[in-house]
């Protein structure tokens, strides 16, 4: 989880995941061998709040100060996708789409003007990027050709896929 949030300390994480587990938001969860570890999940409670936290990402979008060209992770790049999706530039699109950043392997299907993602082994996908998140959304989110990440697959739906998740316009800063 530490790698899918940088800057965060270890004790940090380890107080947040610990308060929200305390008001119900998350709860921690042994996976069955051969793993047998702990992990934290969302609640059904903690999942409600997914659309109040997506609305703050599109407000957060609209700051003059927002800079979509900072690093950021695989989780936090579909997270992105999740918030910024244009159901109507998506509604006639039904795909299967697989990202894999390093070992992290995400797949997301489009249907409907909808999306879901999930870690998941990359299998059956119309379209496979490939490549460093940040070089992924800097096409996505900044403009930058589609050869800055390898992809492989249906090279059309590649190119309508970046066009997903528009940027809201930045709010005009008064002057002093």
């Amino acid at each position: 989880m530490r790698a899918d949030l940088p800057g965060i300390s270890a004790n940090v994480l380890t107080q947040r995941l610990t308060e929200l587990e305390a008001k119900g938001l998350v709860r921690r969860v042994t996976l069955p061998p051969p793993a047998n570890v702990q992990v934290y999940e969302a609640t059904e409670w903690g999942l409600e709040a997914e659309p109040l936290i997506q609305s703050l990402g599109r407000w957060a979008a609209r700051s003059p100060r927002h800079d979509p060209t900072l690093p950021l992770s695989g989780v936090s790049l579909m997270l992105s996708f999740k918030t910024m999706i244009d159901a109507k530039r998506a509604r006639k699109i039904d795909a299967r789409i697989g990202f894999r950043f390093g070992h992290d392997t995400y797949v997301a299907r489009i249907k409907k003007g909808a999306i879901k993602i999930a870690r998941a082994p990359i299998k059956d996908c119309d379209l496979l990027f490939e490549g460093a998140p940040t070089a992924l959304a800097a096409v996505v989110y900044g403009g930058q050709p589609l050869d800055l990440i390898e992809v492989t697959g249906d090279q059309g739906l590649a190119e309508r896929f970046v066009t997903l998740f528009p940027l809201p316009e930045k709010v005009a800063v008064p002057a002093h």
